[in-house]
């Protein structure tokens, strides 16, 4: 038996997520509100709380695109268990910065489950949920002695604090703004708690965020190579993100700028636009571009050009809806021998819906290793989602473009010029 938590604003919220989760099968055992924890609480909203369940036989019924002995692996790196923190599950709302009043718990009666049995693992849970209770009143008493203490005229630190208080409410504000998802604005305040007794002026807090939010997105990986084989980079995507213009800016990277010996090659048959663009780029840059249309064509291909550095594959674009598309892409990438230097590469456009990037994400997961490339980033001014995906998937980041000029709009991901932006600056 599986058995998971899942948080929402409301209980159907909750209750939905579950089901979209764990599949329409689950069994909902208990329902109870989640009080706010830390120091920022008053930042913080009820959430509800659900304990779901599902029979191991059930469990491999979700996804139509992975094969059913290979489901629990394909969904596996994308959404991790729960973890203890619950405050990392939590969505956010920002009222007054006043003491939050603690309502009832909402008590409901698990449905009878055979053979049912504490997990050890929720054991444990509860175990260190008691003592996050008991931190909590601390904090508590803390947070109610400093305001008494403004109440009497008491300034100095108590001033400070409140200050530091209004500025970290301002960044979580901003982080929101810019389409950061609550869950992982909402990790960042657990993280500011672990500093506050350190000091908490502006430029403190201002600079540890910073450092916080740069080493989330971690380093970027570009393209890598390895002597003497060519490396193979998949391009795989939805319709309309700039695929092909991305190839194009990549291969002019690496054969103007570095020098590297670079080919085409296409299997996006479905659009005879896309492989006529991508050859008018193969004879400005002087490229060899080869078309394929099944997996054998695209092994010969990749043997016939052993000797260049890099092997560019624009994949058609589709819907990730689209099982049977899916599946031929799936085949292609799988198709090369094992000696061969494969990456893939995840193209999502900046200004999709975080709901329908993580429904991108998943589909893709089910049969490919992917770094992710972000396009069209001169269209949006909100760069949460950046974040949101890249934390959500666990994929490394890659390239950013800004725009259709060859080669000029595109460069490796720079994670601090983003973060700047994230934090509201230019």
């Amino acid at each position: 038996m599986t058995i998971n938590k899942f948080q929402g604003k409301t209980e159907s919220e909750a209750i939905e997520r579950a089901k979209k989760e764990m599949g329409p099968d689950v069994v909902i055992m208990s329902v109870k509100t989640v009080k706010p924890k830390g120091v920022f609480r008053a930042l913080k909203g009820i959430l509800y709380e659900v304990t779901a369940a599902l029979e191991e036989n059930d469990a491999n019924k979700a996804n139509p695109f992975a094969q059913p002995q290979a489901e629990a692996a394909a969904q596996a790196p994308m959404r991790k268990p729960e973890s203890i923190n619950l405050a990392a599950d939590e969505n956010i709302r920002i009222p007054a910065a006043v003491p939050v009043s603690r309502p009832q718990p909402i008590q409901r009666q698990p449905e009878e489950l055979p053979e049912q049995r504490p997990q050890p693992q929720q054991a444990s849970s509860s175990a260190l949920e008691e003592r996050l209770d008991s931190l909590q009143s601390l904090l508590e008493d803390r947070i109610s002695a400093e305001k008494k203490n403004q109440e009497d005229g008491i300034g100095g630190a108590n001033d400070q604090a409140q200050e530091g208080f209004s500025f970290v409410k301002m960044l979580y504000q901003t982080l929101l703004d810019n389409e950061v998802d609550e869950k992982y604005a909402n990790q960042i305040l657990d993280e500011l708690e672990k500093i506050s007794s350190k000091g908490s002026n502006i430029d403190y807090i201002l600079s540890h965020i910073y450092q916080k939010l740069v080493l989330k997105f971690g380093q970027p990986k570009p393209i890598e190579f390895q002597g003497s084989k060519p490396t193979v980079a998949f391009f795989i995507g939805p319709t309309g993100v700039g695929k092909t213009t991305t190839i194009a800016k990549v291969a002019s990277r690496y054969k103007v700028d570095e020098g590297k010996k670079v080919a085409f090659l296409t299997a996006d048959t479905y659009r005879i636009a896309a492989t006529e663009q991508l050859r008018t780029y193969a004879n400005i840059l002087d490229m060899p571009l080869t078309i394929v249309y099944s997996p054998e064509e695209m092994k010969e291909a990749v043997h016939n050009l052993s000797e260049y550095d890099l092997i560019l594959v624009d994949t058609a674009g589709f819907s990730h809806k689209n099982a049977a598309q899916c599946e031929d892409v799936k085949k292609l990438i799988g198709g090369l021998s094992a000696g061969s230097k494969t990456e893939v590469y995840l193209v999502l456009s900046a200004t999709t819906k975080y709901r329908d990037l993580q429904d991108m994400c998943n589909i893709y997961r089910t049969f490919a290793d992917y770094r992710l490339i972000f396009t069209k980033l001169d269209e949006t001014s909100c760069y949460g989602n950046l974040l949101n995906i890249h934390l959500y998937s666990g994929a490394d980041l890659s390239y950013s473009t800004y725009g259709q000029n060859v080669p000029d709009d595109i460069e490796v991901f720079d994670t601090q010029k983003i973060v700047k932006k994230l934090l509201g600056g230019d």
